[in-house]
């Protein structure tokens, strides 16, 4: 042999090379219902006590032992053609940005800034619905849903108090608020990987999204409106701002609504924030880096799950686990609406078993693509289908790290807060209705 060689027809059906991904559920989501309910570690989120690398190293072992008919050198050449793809390569760069990004402006003090300038301009009488407008532009700006909520959910419970409020209600509200901009960035890991997978252009993916995504925002706007028109306003007190620290997320959603390249949109975003960071937030030039340095360190495991997830796909295609799905698929779902319904159930369930829609995402995208071209459908429909499902289950279970942060942050039941996410169930209808109208 005269180096790794691989099959190049098309892997028969076989359910068995499915193994390791089921494996890796069994392991994540057993321990993390484990940890989080039947023996709870204080202090500790039970989902995010046993490492989803570690989880994911065990399932490519199990997918590198399986499939006998390739050696070990081939098998690795398979991982080196899932790791080395195009897409992949340029997905881990932008998320070193994405961190650095994140790093810098949340140690400046952009997100606090921003968000305390919109609320003071909100009147009172419209807090709760003015804290989904904040939620939805910050995290839009950020790309983080777990960070936007991380810097509102105090002031979302100084809103509740002041005001005299529903904290569950607010806390929701931010929440609903995070999982919209979370969806639509385009500096966020979901979009990043739902649209690198694909292969398909940001901004395409953005314009398929937003005709689902703004429906449901606006339904959800009304909705809140209505109810705080049933209310007597109260005051919700006033809120310290800075706005020059809120003039790069304004800067880098601008660009990105133009269409300008991500990685562009970072640096210059990653440059405002140092400017403005140590001219006015006391951010000193250590501590600038430094922060760029924790903010790239915190995107490791997700590029390394991915990397890992990337590998096992790649054995699992080879070995006809993606040909076993898409049997299954051909037997129960038929035309561009039953592919399309295909991939959002495959995504809402791998977000439900691993509780983060990024690496839900990771999992599902190889397959998702596979489905979309057996059945028709466009990639970027299916880059939007992959992040919006992944956003709306992320958003509503209770032990998803979005709704265990806003509630420890604000010291009330994740479960509490679940009636009042508004947004993400509006998106779950609007989702369907966008399936049923497909051509």
């Amino acid at each position: 042999m005269n180096g790794p060689q691989h099959p190049e027809a098309k892997p028969k059906p076989n359910a068995a090379a499915l193994l390791p991904i089921l494996l890796f559920l069994v392991i994540y989501l057993g321990s993390g219902i484990f940890f989080e309910y039947i023996h709870h570690v204080e202090g500790r989120m039970g989902f995010y006590i046993i490492s989803v690398v570690v989880a994911f190293g065990i399932a490519l072992i199990v997918a590198f032992l399986q499939n006998r008919s390739l050696g070990f050198d081939e098998k690795i050449h398979l991982c080196a053609q899932g790791i080395g793809d195009d897409n992949i390569t340029i997905m881990l760069l932008i998320f070193l940005l994405a961190g650095a990004f994140s790093g810098i402006a949340s140690a400046a003090g952009g997100a606090v800034s921003t968000a305390n300038m919109l609320l003071n301009i909100i009147p009172a009488r419209f807090a709760v619905s003015g804290l989904f407008i904040i939620a939805c532009l910050i995290s839009m700006a950020m790309g983080t849903s777990v960070g936007t909520i991380t810097v509102l959910a105090p002031i979302a419970a100084a809103v509740a108090e002041n005001g005299g409020l529903s904290l569950p209600l607010c806390v929701g509200t931010v929440v609903g608020g995070a999982m919209f901009g979370d969806n639509l960035s385009f500096i966020s890991d979901t979009t990043i990987a739902a649209t690198k997978t694909q292969g398909v252009a940001m901004k395409d993916k953005f314009r398929t999204n937003i005709k689902i995504a703004l429906p449901a925002a606006i339904a959800t706007l009304v909705l809140l409106i209505v109810l705080s028109l049933g209310s007597d306003p109260a005051p919700v007190g006033r809120f310290e701002f800075q706005p020059l620290l809120a003039l790069p997320y304004f800067v880098v959603l601008a660009l990105a609504l133009l269409g300008v390249n991500v990685f562009v949109v970072l640096l210059v975003g990653i440059l405002l924030f140092l400017v403005m960071g140590l001219g006015f937030g006391g951010l000193g030039y250590a501590g600038a880096f430094a922060a760029m340095g924790d903010g790239t360190s915190g995107m490791f495991e997700t590029m390394i799950v991915t990397i890992l997830v990337a590998s096992i796909s790649a054995l699992m295609k080879a070995h006809g686990g993606f040909e076993a799905i898409l049997q299954f698929i051909r037997t129960h779902f038929s035309g561009k609406r039953g592919g399309m319904f295909g991939i959002a159930l495959l995504t809402a369930v791998m977000d439900i078993a691993t509780a983060n829609n990024t690496v839900a995402i990771v999992i599902a995208a190889p397959i998702a693509k596979d489905i979309s071209d057996e059945f028709g459908v466009s990639g970027k429909t299916t880059a939007s289908l992959l992040d919006t499902c992944s956003c709306i289950l992320q958003g509503v279970i209770p032990y998803g790290a979005q709704l265990l942060v806003a509630a420890g942050i604000t010291g009330i039941s994740s479960f509490s807060i679940v009636p009042f996410l508004f947004y993400p169930f509006l998106l779950l209808i609007f989702v369907a209705i966008s399936i049923l109208r497909a051509k």
